[in-house]
């Protein structure tokens, strides 16, 4: 496919600066990509030349191992995924196979689109985990590309959302996006919460986000990679209290999402980049200088 554009995320940031282990180098990092098909093998169905398509994190799955045949093709023993394995999309031109390549609503821009496919893709598998329902008290610790899809998706579901985050200018976007309630991760929210998901890779918000849910309250860890976990008085799990990670997403989660995405309107804040400032827009999301989702363009 032709890339027009390719969402920056965290997880870029661990590839470039040695966090994770990389199977391959090099590498081309990205992996929320909007483009359009340039040309398809002689065995595609599913897309043609011209379709606008985007790609996310997971590239492909072996499709017979415990995990694929059980459902959870996000946790195969096998998985490639894009921006790792694979080159990803902070390039012109970028190959995927047809199952892992998915049709973007047409109400969104391919810049406004590129931040749904990882952002908004495992903030969903992040929410359904958390066991969010219509009425919950839902907390976000972290206000980044995720957290900001993920309130509005709530609110439409119907769920009252409590943020907690350092700055003061991600706290004014929540609040302007609907939160109920907006503070820091040390601030004490007006009620006990039903669940919560950490965004941000702060392991050291652990025991402070547990504090505030309720008994049986459901705690999701977002992250792909997170600072070490204090030690964790039991009094803070007891009660039922569970805390759950989230790996990757899968090919259904990208369906459901961009189909609600479409339903809900969803809006994404953006901050545009030309690829050749591709190090900057890393280091200003590492700073947390980005408010919303950081997106690249590429140059036709």
């Amino acid at each position: 496919m032709q890339v027009r554009c390719c969402g920056i995320c965290h997880t870029d940031l661990h590839i470039v600066e040695g966090d994770l282990s990389l199977p391959c180098l090099p590498i081309i990092p990205g992996h929320q990509i909007v483009g359009f098909v340039e040309a398809r093998g002689s065995h595609v169905r599913t897309h043609k030349e011209g379709d606008r398509v985007g790609i996310p994190w997971l590239h492909s799955t072996d499709g017979t191992c415990y995990y694929c045949r059980h459902g959870s093709e996000n946790l195969c023993d096998n998985a490639q995924f894009t921006g790792f394995h694979v080159d990803g999309g902070y390039a012109e031109f970028a190959v995927v196979g047809e199952d892992f390549a998915y049709r973007i609503p047409d109400t969104f821009s391919d810049e406004h689109a590129a931040p749904l496919l990882c952002a908004g893709i495992v903030g969903y598998r992040s929410y359904r985990i958390s066991g969010a329902r219509a009425g919950d008290r839902l907390g976000l610790y972290g206000f980044g590309a995720s957290a900001h899809l993920v309130l509005q998706l709530a609110r439409y579901q119907g769920c009252e959302v409590y943020v907690f985050t350092r700055a003061d200018t991600h706290r004014e976007l929540a609040t302007r996006l609907g939160a109920a309630w907006a503070g820091r991760a040390e601030d004490n929210p007006p009620a006990p919460l039903d669940c919560a998901i950490i965004f941000a890779p702060a392991g050291s918000l652990v025991p402070l986000a547990l504090r505030t849910l309720r008994k049986g309250g459901t705690l999701a860890l977002a992250g792909i990679t997170m600072s070490p976990i204090p030690e964790i008085d039991y009094s803070l799990l007891y009660q039922e209290r569970a805390i759950r990670s989230v790996a990757n997403s899968t090919r259904q989660d990208c369906r459901e999402f961009l189909e609600l995405a479409g339903q809900a309107s969803l809006r994404t804040e953006i901050q545009l980049f030309d690829l050749a400032h591709a190090n900057q827009a890393l280091q200003a999301l590492k700073a947390s200088e980005i408010v919303g989702a950081g997106v690249l363009r590429i140059p036709a």
